[in-house]
């Protein structure tokens, strides 16, 4: 990943214990409180009826007496006496609600196994019961009983109506993700929905299910060979295109599967934004932008396409186009202002914080076209205490591209603090800000500083090494970058900048190459990284090879750096006309680019 976007980090989900009175009362009055609903319902209806005689509770004195022992028991730690009281109760009255007590009180003593037996004893004592069923389902996963699991599963299948099994059946891995044994959970999980798979009202829920237990157990091939059947058998089904959605970081060919529920003619729209959020997630901004207008288009009355949209638009350097999507973003709320009208922003995050989050995009997107004032407009209607740091923030970022940095860092070190991590984020945005103004010592100071305070902190390392290359400090930058992976192993940005400063200058290119490979297995498809990985086969001589790696990750994200080095490999290899047509492109986003600034004086070229 080029350096300078290097700095950016990427963008944009056990029952409560029942007191004695509480459990001896709900057995006293559930039938009385169906009864009361009812007549609500009939009173609402302007149709009341005749009252209904109550209905006479089996709390007895004797009842009463048990359960109160059996809480007092519990309290006590005397376990094994409050569960065979509460056992007892339960099968006299056969009410589930006291054999779910049992239960509970087993669990909370941590006696898995007394656990088991009570909700064994549930299941003689209520033979039909699917609650008591699922109970022993969970127990005996979170035991790793595997014996103890296919009966029950087995039976809960056979007890649920034909209408319902889909729905269970795609329950079941969450029902079964507490076992230790991932592995031996989805060889269970096969083999007792093997024949729901050869039924053809539940195959595709079937293939679905026992694919995501595969994901869980970490065999992506078989779980995305589900993926496959089930789509298969049902282009249109969701759950497949969920599952493949899940996969795309470790099986990149799961992709297709997505692709072709949205191209079935009937792809849901939350298929859709999960896989722009996937695509987001993996730097691959453009093709996230694709999804999102297309998002827009289906469902115009959406208002969360926007808002991402918009995000995107912004961090592709496209300020007027953003603008104008967030300013539809902030009509169409506008329009609805009831929090209640079942859009996923109203439902979710709230209008209000919908926004609020538009308010400060607006004003960056201001800030990039150098319209200070109107940038403070939208600033000055952000009034949540929580988001004044990042308002500061903006501000101090308009006063330092004024050439007023000395203003903007003291107006950051006036915000207030009103969370532990703020300390942290005032020296990361005060180092950013001597970073954009090329005080390169200067940031390197603080980060330094606060290094000292937040020892181990893996950013603030990284930052540091940053700034660091800046100074011409490679060794500085190299040790920095080598403490970052040792003290986080997967950080996929460590690797990739070694790897590519490595490259860049032309050393250890074969060491270069295996660290931006790395960071490629670490973060499949990250249009940054892949353009690390052709830099470093274009030093090694591997000019195909480089450019297409190069056109790829520029397809995904048109940034200014990635365009700057496609631009010279097809220089060197003689599309020159090619090489000015993206080079021209790049500086139309971002004239101001280092990399793009270098390379055309570098090689020449006027534009």
């Amino acid at each position: 990943m080029p350096l300078r976007r290097r700095w950016r980090i990427a963008i944009a989900s056990a029952a409560a214990t029942a007191l004695t009175l509480g459990a001896a009362q709900a057995m006293a009055t559930r039938t009385v409180a169906q009864d009361a609903g009812a007549a609500h319902v009939a009173d609402a209806a302007d149709a009341a009826e005749a009252p209904v005689p109550p209905t006479h509770s089996q709390l007895d004195s004797q009842l009463m007496q048990q359960l109160l022992i059996g809480e007092i028991e519990a309290r006590r730690g005397q376990t094994d006496a409050a569960v065979q009281l509460l056992l007892d109760a339960g099968r006299r009255t056969r009410d589930e609600g006291l054999f779910r007590r049992a239960v509970e009180i087993a669990l909370q003593a941590r006696s898995g196994e007394q656990a088991l037996l009570a909700t064994a004893a549930w299941r003689r004592t209520l033979p039909g019961s699917a609650d008591a069923l699922r109970t022993q389902l969970q127990i005996a996963a979170a035991l790793n009983r595997s014996d103890e699991i296919r009966e029950p599963l087995r039976t809960l299948l056979a007890q649920t109506l034909e209408v319902d099994r889909s729905a269970l059946i795609a329950q079941l891995p969450r029902l079964l993700q507490r076992m230790p044994d991932r592995r031996r959970s989805a060889e269970i999980l096969d083999a007792v929905l093997e024949p729901y798979r050869a039924r053809p009202a539940t195959r595709v829920a079937a293939l679905v299910a026992t694919g995501r237990a595969w994901a869980q157990a970490d065999d992506p091939d078989r779980a995305l060979a589900r993926a496959r059947a089930a789509q298969a058998d049902d282009p249109k089904a969701v759950g497949a295109a969920l599952l493949a959605l899940e996969l795309m970081a470790q099986r990149p060919a799961a992709e297709d599967v997505v692709l072709a529920h949205l191209q079935s003619g009937a792809g849901e729209p939350a298929v859709r934004m999960a896989y722009a959020r996937t695509l987001m997630n993996a730097q691959r901004l453009a093709d996230a932008v694709v999804q999102l207008e297309q998002a827009t288009q289906e469902r115009p009355e959406a208002a969360p396409p926007l808002l991402a949209l918009g995000a995107l638009q912004l961090e592709l350097r496209q300020p007027r186009t953003a603008i104008a999507t967030l300013e539809r973003y902030l009509n169409l709320l506008a329009s609805r202002p009831s929090a209640a009208s079942g859009d996923e922003v109203d439902a979710d995050d709230g209008a209000a914080q919908g926004r609020t989050q538009a308010w400060l995009m607006l004003a960056q997107a201001a800030e990039q076209l150098g319209q200070y004032e109107v940038a403070e407009g939208w600033l000055a209607r952000v009034d949540d205490p929580a988001r004044a740091l990042e308002v500061q923030s903006r501000r101090a970022s308009m006063l330092a591209r004024q050439g007023r940095i000395d203003e903007a860092r003291a107006l950051l070190r006036q915000a207030p603090e009103r969370e532990a991590g703020d300390a942290r984020l005032k020296l990361l945005a005060e180092a950013a800000l001597l970073r954009d103004a090329r005080r390169w010592g200067d940031a390197f100071d603080v980060l330094e500083q606060a290094v000292q305070r937040f020892a181990d902190d893996a950013d603030l390392l990284y930052e540091q090494a940053m700034m660091a290359e800046k100074m011409g400090r490679a060794d500085e930058m190299e040790r920095l970058l080598r403490r970052v992976i040792a003290l986080k192993p997967d950080n996929a940005h460590a690797h990739n900048a070694l790897g590519y400063a490595l490259a860049d200058r032309g050393q250890r290119l074969p060491e270069a190459r295996e660290l931006v490979q790395r960071a490629l297995e670490l973060a499949p498809g990250d249009p940054f990284i892949t353009d690390s990985l052709g830099w470093v086969e274009y030093r090694l001589g591997n000019l195909g090879e480089a450019l297409r790696l190069l056109r790829q990750a520029y397809a995904s994200r048109p940034d200014a750096e990635i365009g700057a080095h496609l631009g010279e490999v097809l220089w060197a290899m003689g599309q020159q006309d090619e090489a000015r047509r993206v080079w021209a492109e790049s500086k139309g986003r971002d004239a101001a680019n280092d990399v793009l600034r270098e390379t055309l004086v570098r090689l020449k070229v006027e534009l």
